[in-house]
């Protein structure tokens, strides 16, 4: 009887540095990787299935380095004793680029094979007239390059593999596989408890059908909806439940264009209601979502505890700019009273350095959002030309300055100039739109118009003092910010020196402490907001202009419409539509 071979493959989510060169990771990581997902779950197949025949043996492990120390000779020693290996570094966006290619020099230089795939050479490959160099210069390190998607085609992949006869380059942008009967994904439990809160992902469907300028999702997945069963996803309910995982964060880009919405969220609300199930989940939706009838009362019903909305501007020119005219303004109040009132909580994207913005207009835009939308969370980005999107291939094609350094592609950081800010202006705007938003007087309206609509308030202070503490404290993006960070000494960016052990260390130990007392300090700071909303008897009476019902004639005169009434005549303009609201009573197809 011949004997059994081991095939070893590491599956390796990378992070990325901070600005002093140390990646960024956390004992409990924030968001759950649907890529590794995803990857795992079509090579968990795979195996079920034999596809390297009976006497290979696949095993595959997960490693999420927002979560996880990788120590390189314990994994090398690993694989090295196996009969066939693989390092797959799954998910790699522009910004954890530069890391994903140190972390595959550490293998490829004791001779294992790596391939690397994710959205930066996706959307790079797609958009690009050439191959970028810094792929280039990857794949002459030896790493093989894979851009699209997998479903379908991991079984081919492994074959190359296990016959160390990896391709440099896997271009399957344009043959996007369809997800009706594709494999699902899929995480081990040991993975996902890493993770606050205990998150897993899957996608319930890819696509979307708008065509906003900044935006890589639309090049990479394609305009076209393309979904999952209601079957499907009761099986990752279900698949989940087995193991004790009942959070899940569904990361269709615009789940409301997804055209299963409906039948999917039927059989969540059944799972929950007749089955007994109990679970909750995060969507990501559009502005127009509130138009579909039922979508925000039946995903309230199926789960849905919070939703992150793209809202990107109250200003019309700039969506206009970005070519985000789904947006309207003049809806956003309705919209979002819809959310407030099915008791989900709310987060927006909120994006500066649009061509017109200034400090002053980014400011009295902020205060209208505080006083007349009832919005719980708001996250600011840089406006930043991602490569994948329109954004990045015409400032690419005109030549214009963008930061080589695409560590720093993340929304956190500038990396282009403004056409009206200066440098330091737009990053000082950027952090001060931060404590704008975030005071404790806003913060407290904020939890009011949330206990006025009898829902929880705890977890929302939590989520508001961590949204700004993750800026003010760790100088990292909320959707970055973890608990208790590491730093380890030895795994610094390449070209930067180590540290001396001796400096290093103290250094650390009073950075952990000094960051400890600031989050305290914080969270004492808005406590007493807190206080005052949990002991006020009537706070189910507590209203004010953002919870307000208004007539069409009462909305044209808030700020909202008024200060946008000369804004793009008879195209994007609030005042024409806002006067006659039945004009914009269809949603987009698609």
């Amino acid at each position: 009887m011949s004997r059994r071979r081991r095939f070893l493959i590491i599956l390796i989510k990378p992070s990325h540095y901070d600005d002093d060169g140390y990646v960024i990771q956390w004992a409990r990581s924030p968001i759950p990787s649907n890529s590794l997902a995803s990857v795992y779950g079509l090579m968990d197949d795979s195996r079920t299935r034999n596809a390297l025949g009976q006497n290979v043996d696949i095993e595959i492990e997960v490693i999420d380095e927002t979560n996880t120390v990788i120590r390189f000779n314990k994994l090398i020693s690993r694989l090295k004793a196996a009969d066939r290996a693989m390092i797959g570094l799954v998910g790699v966006q522009t910004n954890q680029f530069g890391r994903a290619v140190d972390i595959a020099r550490n293998f490829l230089d004791t001779g294992i094979e790596v391939i690397m795939g994710g959205f930066h050479a996706s959307g790079s490959i797609a958009m690009l007239p050439e191959v970028p160099k810094e792929i280039v210069e990857a794949q002459k390190m030896g790493i093989s390059i894979y851009a699209g998607e997998a479903e379908g085609r991991m079984d081919e992949i492994l074959q190359a593999a296990w016959a160390g006869e990896l391709k440099p380059l896997y271009n399957l942008m344009k043959d996007l596989p369809d997800l009706a009967s594709a494999t699902l994904p899929f995480l081990p439990a040991e993975a996902i408890r890493k993770m606050a809160g205990a998150y897993t992902s899957f996608d319930a469907g890819r696509g979307c059908p708008f065509q906003c300028s900044f935006c890589t999702i639309i090049n990479v997945q394609g305009r076209k909806s393309r979904h999952r069963t209601p079957d499907d996803v009761e099986a990752i309910i279900r698949l989940n439940a087995k193991q004790d995982i009942r959070r899940f964060f569904i990361t269709d880009d615009d789940f409301a264009r997804n055209k299963n919405w409906e039948p999917i969220l039927d059989r969540l609300i059944w799972l929950r209601e007749e089955e007994g199930l109990k679970f909750k989940v995060t969507l990501q939706v559009d502005t127009l979502c509130y138009r579909l009838p039922g979508f925000i009362e039946k995903a309230a019903r199926g789960g849905c505890a919070r939703v992150f909305i793209g809202l990107e501007n109250i200003d019309p020119d700039a969506l206009a700019s970005a070519k985000k005219r789904q947006n309207k303004i003049w809806e956003y109040r309705k919209m979002l009273q819809a959310w407030k009132d099915a008791g989900v909580i709310t987060y927006a994207g909120y994006i500066l350095g649009f061509p017109d913005d200034t400090p002053e207009k980014i400011a009295r835009n902020i205060e209208i959002i505080q006083r007349e939308m009832p919005l719980d969370l708001i996250e600011f980005f840089f406006l930043t030309p991602l490569p994948g999107s329109e954004d990045h291939k015409v400032l690419h094609s005109k030549g214009v300055w963008m930061d080589p350094d695409l560590n720093k592609y993340d929304l956190n950081h500038r990396v282009t100039h403004h056409p009206i800010m200066s440098d330091e202006t737009w990053d000082k705007v950027y952090f001060d739109s931060w404590r704008q938003y975030y005071t404790p007087e806003h913060v407290e309206t904020v939890l009011r118009r949330d206990a006025a609509r009898g829902a929880r308030t705890s977890a929302l202070y939590s989520s508001m003092v961590h949204f700004l503490g993750s800026i003010l404290i760790e100088n990292v993006h909320p959707l970055e910010c973890g608990i208790f960070r590491r730093k380890i000494r030895t795994q610094r960016r390449t070209g930067m020196k180590l540290e001396n052990p001796m400096l290093f260390y103290p250094r650390r130990v009073l950075e952990s402490l000094l960051a400890g007392v600031r989050w305290g300090h914080l969270f004492l700071k808005f406590r007493p907001a807190m206080k005052r909303v949990k002991e006020d008897e009537n706070a189910r009476t507590y209203t004010d202009l953002a919870l307000s019902s208004l007539s069409d004639e009462d909305q044209n005169d808030i700020d909202l419409i008024q200060v946008f009434q000369n804004a793009i005549p008879n195209t994007h303009g609030a005042p024409e539509i806002a006067a006659k609201p039945d004009s914009a009573a269809s949603v987009p197809p698609g």
